[in-house]
């Protein structure tokens, strides 16, 4: 992997300067998490698939490569992402996609990004290659240290090289539109969801309820004969769903309009029986009612105790200001855990310093 001897030589000359190191792919994500520091270390010539098995449901891929290109390959096989991460213009890549650990639409019904890591590589913070997890499902085994980089923001390492499970395609596929209060929607999801339905994603937002249903043709139309409500055409579906899962939907660009007026865009982690929220602004639920994302001018501390007193956290996903923290703040025992492994992987704190924590 020519590539990585560059990469490599940088991360030791930086560590014998002391000097912060920022890890970047395409930069898609450079608003999410605390604001950047340090000198570029770019990812990006790091790029390709370096094995397929199709039969295998295994994808092994450099981490520079964009989302997009390893979705063209899989689809050629009749194969997809099934936790669907956001994309963010095209531009996002495959080691801010596990750095970030996103995953879109249909995470309450496939799994999220971590329950689809196999394994990978990074280098640590003396440009050692480390490799953790498998390329075969049967194999993975050991201490699961390569779902930790999920979400890590980088600051553990760069990932090099990333094994992921894909699937394949569901046969058929639906989308149905019911005008439903937030409330209602909600007692609706909950009440579907101890049925046998093949629902695959959900989205409600000014007093509609999305659903896609997708799965097995006969299990599709059953569906849509038990539920009701109105079918949406495909080719007016599926831009919807495109649009929720790369944030360029009516909602998120409304967001990221109010944040330039100062307001700020919330992603709210609940349990899917939490009931309506009881704060100001827009809200739009996904994931069943999991999934909560506010756009509001409210004080972090009163969003972060509205999700707190339904058994949930808050991320701010999108702000100008961000003094209130961008994470659900750790416990001094949760905290003093990160700062460890930390120290295992980066003692110097060269990558991506602050970026998920100020203490780490």
């Amino acid at each position: 992997m020519h590539a990585l001897a560059p990469i490599q030589e940088q991360i030791r000359e930086a560590a014998a300067r002391g000097t912060p190191l920022q890890i970047r792919g395409h930069g898609s994500k450079a608003f999410y998490g605390q604001t950047p520091v340090g000198e570029l270390l770019e990812m990006s010539g790091l790029s390709g698939i370096s094995s397929y098995e199709p039969s295998e449901l295994v994808v092994t891929v450099k981490a520079g490569t964009p989302i997009v290109d390893l979705e063209a390959a899989l689809a050629e096989q009749g194969q997809y992402l099934a936790f669907e991460p956001p994309r963010f213009g095209g531009h996002g890549t495959v080691g801010g996609m596990v750095a970030c650990g996103l995953s879109g639409p249909a995470r309450a019904s496939a799994g999220s990004l971590r329950d689809h890591l196999l394994g990978l590589s990074l280098l640590n913070g003396q440009a050692e290659v480390l490799n953790f997890g498998g390329t075969v499902i049967k194999n993975v085994a050991g201490y699961d240290v390569a779902r930790l980089m999920a979400g890590a923001m980088g600051i553990l390492g760069p990932i090099v090289e990333v094994s992921l499970k894909v699937l394949p395609r569901p046969m058929a596929q639906a989308t149905l539109r019911f005008e439903l209060s937030q409330a209602h929607a909600l007692n609706q999801l909950n009440r579907w969801g101890g049925m046998p339905l093949p629902i695959q994603a959900s989205a409600c937002w000014d007093g509609a309820l999305v659903l896609r249903l997708a799965g097995a043709e006969a299990a599709v139309r059953a569906a849509i004969q038990t539920l009701g409500g109105d079918l949406i055409p495909e080719d007016l579906a599926q831009p919807f769903w495109r649009g929720l899962r790369d944030h360029s939907d009516e909602f998120f660009l409304g967001a990221e309009r109010a944040v330039q007026g100062g307001a700020q865009l919330w992603r709210l982690s609940l349990p899917q029986t939490a009931p309506v929220l009881n704060l100001h602004g827009e809200q739009l639920v996904e994931w069943g009612g999991a999934q909560r994302w506010v756009t509001t001018a409210m004080p972090a501390a009163q969003v972060r105790e509205a999700a707190a007193s339904l058994g949930g956290h808050a991320t701010l996903f999108r702000s100008r200001d961000k003094h209130a923290g961008v994470f659900a703040p750790l416990s001094a025992p949760l905290m003093r855990i990160h700062q460890r492994l930390k120290a295992s992987f980066d003692p110097q704190s060269l990558f991506n310093p602050g970026r998920l924590y100020e203490q780490l």
